[in-house]
């Protein structure tokens, strides 16, 4: 605007000293004239040679519109340009929430397989500390552990004559309340049944790690609805609210899948061996 203005402004000089200086032509022509009154050039006459000037003052009123136009086209250019275009968040916050929640769901399967039942499983001794000459390690990661039968687990460490004791140790201190038993090179491990009270403290363990674990899922949800709330202004309202729906199915996937497992878990807890 401020180009167009200044441009305008000197074309307007322009012609009023071009102006002028055709009128002082005039002045000077018409002085040095004889009296023959045929040789006198009046004003209009003289105009009507001087058309170019007219031209010039019909140019410089076009070029003022040329400036106006080209100025406001410019604004409307710069204010599209600032505009933000709309971005798709969608696949990226699926994705994002859907591994937190997938975690969550992962981290309870751990949980749960180190509980105590009445059936011998690997998870009840896989997550117990080792301690070895390089630190301390994961059982299941300095043995090899199978299940012989429903009571009864076999443990057999990689380099016996170093891990056999401490191996012995990590169970004896373990509150799984199991006695091992050295066999040559391994390790039985007897599971004793459990009890009604112990049933009962089982299954409220794994009452709670169910919450905890649907808590995390919800706090998934929660956050990708604040991002999907951050991004209305730049998305479609419909597809604000179908991602909205899209993460409320995946909230009530997850927790659903999480009940299970945990419904799973108290049946094994409570059946019999």
């Amino acid at each position: 605007m401020a180009i167009s203005l200044r441009r305008g402004i000197i074309s307007a000089r322009n012609f009023l000293v071009l102006n002028s200086s055709f009128r002082c032509a005039e002045i000077s022509y018409i002085s040095s004239s004889n009296s023959n009154q045929s040789n006198v050039i009046s004003e209009t006459s003289l105009y009507g040679h001087l058309q170019p000037s007219n031209r010039f003052g019909i140019d410089f009123l076009k070029e003022c519109r040329r400036g106006f136009a080209k100025g406001k086209k410019s604004k409307n250019n710069s204010d599209s340009g600032s505009t933000a275009e709309g971005v798709d968040i969608g696949p990226s916050l699926k994705a994002n929430t859907s591994a937190l929640m997938e975690a969550a769901q992962v981290s309870l399967s751990k949980e749960l397989s180190q509980l105590r039942t009445n059936r011998a499983s690997t998870g009840l001794v896989d997550h117990l500390l080792v301690e070895t000459s390089s630190g301390k390690m994961f059982l299941n990661r300095v043995c090899a552990v199978s299940i012989l039968d429903a009571q009864t687990i076999s443990i057999s460490p990689y380099d016996p004559k170093t891990l056999m004791k401490p191996v012995e140790n990590a169970l004896r201190e373990c509150p799984l309340g199991i006695n091992p038993k050295v066999d040559g090179d391994r390790l039985i491990v007897p599971i004793p049944p459990m009890t009604k009270e112990t049933m009962q403290a089982m299954c409220k363990v794994v009452a709670k790690a169910g919450e905890d674990v649907k808590l995390s899922i919800r706090r998934a949800r929660q956050k990708a609805i604040d991002t999907i709330k951050q991004a209305s202004s730049s998305m479609p309202k419909d597809d604000l609210k179908r991602l909205e729906k899209e993460i409320d199915e995946m909230n009530k996937k997850y927790s659903k899948s999480a009940e299970d497992m945990c419904k799973a878990k108290e049946k094994e807890i409570n059946t019999p061996s």
